[in-house]
């Protein structure tokens, strides 16, 4: 696995090693020894999946408040996604910034998403598909979330939002407070 630093403290792009031979290909997507040399303490408790038929469809952003704070390993297994990880840590050298990468299907990629940090993706193919893994079991008193369309932080979505739930529409901007402390 190769561990790109992204702008955002703490988050990484990890690109596969596979393997390759007649069969296909093999590589492995977690190795917490490897982890662990990044930086990256939390361990996988929960995996996700969520399907979207329609291209355009967006999720997020969201994230857990403490005590029941959650990192991400988020991949894409079908189609494509534009994946979004924003700091909303109060106090870090990078709150209110946001980065954003294509994780497909095709390039197997990864994304690292610390604790403390919102995340989202805006669906980029019909029939996407989206594995993470979070550190932490989903606690609904704990979710919380920021605007997607937030000027303040700026996101540059690649493709039109077509589909977005009620819910994530009514987030609170990033300078309303997000209850990340």
């Amino acid at each position: 696995m190769h561990f790109e630093p992204l702008p955002i403290s703490g988050a990484f792009l990890i690109r596969p090693d596979p393997a390759r031979d007649d069969r296909g290909l093999f590589a492995r997507v977690w190795c917490e020894e490897e982890f662990l040399r990044h930086g990256i303490v939390e361990r996988p408790v929960q995996a996700n999946t969520g399907f979207s038929p329609r291209r355009g469809t967006l999720r997020g952003l969201h994230f857990q408040a403490a005590p029941d704070l959650e990192a991400k390993l988020v991949r894409c297994t079908r189609g494509a996604v534009y994946d979004v990880v924003v700091d909303v840590r109060p106090g870090s050298p990078t709150f209110g910034r946001w980065h954003g990468e294509e994780l497909s299907a095709d390039n197997r990629c990864s994304m690292h998403v610390p604790p403390l940090c919102a995340h989202g993706y805006l669906t980029l193919t019909d029939a996407a598909e989206v594995l993470y893994f979070a550190s932490a079991p989903y606690a609904p008193d704990s979710a919380r979330g920021v605007r997607y369309d937030d000027s303040t932080i700026g996101i540059t979505w690649p493709a039109q939002v077509a589909v977005v739930s009620d819910r994530d529409r009514s987030w609170p901007l990033l300078g309303q407070g997000t209850g990340a402390a």
